[in-house]
């Protein structure tokens, strides 16, 4: 993908509105949000473009065998279909790319960051009627197949390897050098995953100054979500005035800091201190 051109105003505000009913539905659809994010991202990506993702996702699920079992016989049937058949993996250098976090690219490559081609091989599973859900490992994103006392875990990063035992246990290590906890084994929301994805768009344009406006929508549509941090504003903020518009950096961090005097006053005069930095920066 070559440098992110964002979409027209009027083209984003409606994304954007689109993007804050469906994550206020009752049962939110992932492929949509996620798409809604990519359009955000590529103004190249139209109507016809996000339908023909959706069409891409329902020819998928129609080459899997018909309900082939167990949560395991799920498993390897995705893995022998999306990482076998299709080649859906990935590897170090996707990390650095923007379009490993966009589902429309991940389906173009086959390739992207372990929550997308988790995206990927949970919506193909569940249009074939699996019982899949995301599972949010510290650091690794993976998918899950059944219920708790028959769980068995997949890695789509990795092609799809069913994992053993201690896999789970070994990748959350690796990734945090704590161990395994139950509780990091239960589903994933919907809202949650676009969260996290979300924030990974945010983490890529954090380390690349140049792409800041990448962030500052990453930042807006998480806000959004019916449930975000409210730390999110602060960081709103911040990209305003690094971008220039001091303005409303400072009318943005004055109103964060009203939040945060409630519970914490010096780091609420701290906030102010830097709005009247930015303010200065107008004369």
């Amino acid at each position: 993908m070559r440098a992110p051109r964002p979409p027209s105003p009027e083209r984003s505000a409606e994304l954007r509105r689109r993007f804050a009913e469906e994550a206020r539905c009752e049962r939110p659809d992932l492929s949509t949000l996620c798409l809604l994010v990519g359009a955000e991202a590529d103004g190249t990506l139209d109507e016809a473009g996000m339908d023909a993702v959706e069409v891409e996702l329902d020819r998928l699920a129609g080459e899997l065998p018909y309900r082939p079992g167990s949560p395991r016989a799920w498993a390897r049937a995705l893995r022998e279909l999306l990482g076998e058949r299709y080649g859906f993996h990935g590897v170090p250098d996707d990390y650095q790319r923007l379009g490993s976090s966009l589902l429309h690219e991940v389906l173009r490559r086959r390739r992207g960051l372990p929550i997308l081609l988790s995206v990927v091989w949970m919506e193909v599973a569940r249009r074939a009627g699996a019982p899949v859900y995301g599972v949010a490992l510290p650091g690794h994103f993976v998918v899950g197949f059944g219920e708790a006392e028959g769980q068995v875990l997949a890695d789509p990063f990795d092609g799809g390897r069913v994992l053993a035992g201690a896999d789970a246990e070994l990748l959350v290590t690796g990734a945090t050098g704590a161990p395994l906890d139950a509780s990091m084994l239960t589903p994933a929301g919907t809202l949650d995953v676009v969260l996290r994805i979300l924030n990974n768009v945010r983490a890529w344009s954090a380390a690349r100054p140049e792409h800041s406006g990448v962030g500052l929508w990453a930042v807006d549509l998480s806000l959004l979500l019916p449930s975000h941090p409210a730390r999110l504003r602060y960081e709103r903020a911040q990209l305003l005035v690094r971008r220039g518009d001091f303005q409303d950096g400072a009318r943005e961090l004055e109103a964060y800091a009203e939040t945060v005097a409630a519970v914490d006053g010096p780091a609420a005069e701290q906030i102010r201190g830097q709005a009247q930095a930015a303010r200065a920066l107008l004369n």
